[in-house]
């Protein structure tokens, strides 16, 4: 039984439209350059068959991959959910208690997980230990480097 993964609305179109991609367009050149390989002549010896079919395996793979991850997807309800604790998908301000940096992250799935956009996974260090907290609560985090304190400023969506 595959795992269940939430997502957003833009995070799960973003999910259809790349396997929507790899069938439309990866698929069809792949059996094109198969074809050309398989014209020029003995298969046995024809190394741009034997690579063509390779990648052939790997995008199909890939594919059936895809496929079970956005059967299993589930899109999530942001209308009803709470602003009390940090869930998925809740903004959350926290303050690092060791050097008193404040930064706001985006808690998402972990496909949608983006450091440049502040988004991170609710599978990660931060995002686990953030997970379930109230503000003003401390969330400890364990990094490499150690446990790092993090107050809850603000939550929000």
């Amino acid at each position: 039984m595959s795992q269940i993964n939430y997502y957003t609305a833009e995070g799960l179109q973003k999910l259809k439209d790349e396997l929507y991609h790899l069938k439309t367009v990866q698929r069809p050149s792949i059996s094109e350059q198969i074809a050309e390989a398989r014209d020029k002549g003995d298969l046995s010896e024809n190394a741009e068959y034997d690579a063509a079919k390779e990648a052939q395996g790997i995008l199909e793979m890939k594919i059936s991959k895809m496929e079970a991850i956005v059967a299993n997807a589930r899109l999530i309800d942001e209308t009803h959910m709470d602003n009390s604790k940090v869930y998925i998908l809740s903004k959350v301000k926290i303050k690092n208690q060791l050097n008193g940096m404040e930064v706001e992250y985006t808690l998402v799935a972990e496909n949608e997980a983006d450091i440049k956009l502040k988004k991170i996974s609710v599978d990660s260090p931060i995002g686990r230990g953030l997970l379930g907290k109230k503000v003003n609560e401390i969330a400890e985090v364990q990094t490499p480097n150690g446990i790092i304190n993090f107050e809850i400023l603000d939550i929000n969506r």
